[in-house]
C-alpha cells in the first residue's frame, strides 16, 4: 500500500510565507500533490494507493485518480497520520507500506518502480531527501516493521530503527523523489530543473529574482 499523507493545504508551506501569499502557497501545494499523483498513477506496480488526509482538495483529487482515502480526522501531523494509517493497513492484513510525501513534484513513476523492484521480501528501503536529512520515501515489509517519525532530520533515526529491526534495509538515492519543496532554494531548483510539471509551470510564472540564501533560514 502506498500512503501519501496530506495536511491542510489551506495553510501549506509556511516556510515560504515571507515571500508568497497563502493563496499562492496553497496553489503550489495543490499542484505538487497532483504531480505526485500523476507519477503514482503511471506506475504499473502501484496498485493500492491511499491518501491520508482530511483536506477537501486532496480528497477530491484521490477520487479523480481512483485512489482510496484514509480519513485523517485529527490533522495533527504527518507522523500521527502515518501512524494511524499504518495501524489501518496492519489491521487489514496489507503486506507492505510505502510512504511518500505530497511535496516531491519531480517524482518519476520509474523511481517508484525502482523502489518496489529493490525492496526486500522482508525489511525496509529508505530514500533520503537531497540534503540527506529528511526521509522522502519509506518502504516497510511487514507494513508496521518500525514506526516512522517525520521531520527535518528524520533519515538517521529511520535508518537506525530499520537496522534495529534485524531485517535488511536498503538505502537508495533518487533525484526526483529527493527534492521536496520547503524553502526558497528548493523552489529555485524546481524551476531550474528540466521538465514541465504543473508545479514547475506555476512557479515559473512567479518572480523569483529576489530569492537569497538568507531567505532559506
Amino acid at each position: 500500500m502506498i500512503l501519501i499523507p496530506v495536511k491542510n493545504l489551506a495553510t501549506a508551506k509556511q516556510r515560504l510565507a515571507s515571500l508568497f501569499s497563502q493563496p499562492l502557497r496553497t496553489e503550489l501545494a495543490q499542484a505538487m500533490l497532483l504531480d505526485v499523483l500523476d507519477a503514482v498513477a503511471a506506475c504499473s506496480h502501484c496498485f493500492n494507493v491511499s491518501l491520508v488526509t482530511s483536506d477537501p482538495f486532496a480528497i477530491d483529487a484521490a477520487r479523480q485518480f481512483g485512489f482510496d482515502v484514509i480519513p485523517d480526522n485529527h490533522n495533527r501531523s504527518e507522523t500521527d497520520a502515518i501512524e494511524m494509517a499504518t495501524k489501518n493497513c496492519e489491521a487489514r492484513g496489507i503486506a507492505y507500506t510505502l510512504v511518500i510525501p505530497a511535496d516531491i513534484p519531480l517524482i518519476q513513476s520509474a523511481e517508484l518502480e525502482t523502489i518496489l523492484a529493490n525492496a526486500p521480501d522482508r525489511g525496509s528501503l529508505l530514500v533520503p531527501a537531497a540534503d540527506g536529512r529528511g526521509t522522502n520515501a519509506a518502504f516497510r515489509r511487514p507494513a508496521a516493521l518500525f514506526p516512522l517519525r517525520f521531520g527535518n532530520d528524520s533519515f538517521k533515526p529511520h535508518l537506525a530503527s530499520a537496522q534495529a529491526s534485524g531485517l535488511p534495509c536498503t538505502v537508495i538515492s533518487l533525484p526526483g523523489i529527493g527534492l521536496d519543496i520547503d524553502n526558497p532554494s528548493d523552489l529555485r531548483q524546481l524551476v531550474d530543473s528540466p521538465g514541465e510539471t504543473r508545479s514547475q509551470r506555476l512557479a515559473r510564472q512567479w518572480d523569483l529574482t529576489d530569492l537569497s540564501p538568507a531567505a532559506n533560514e
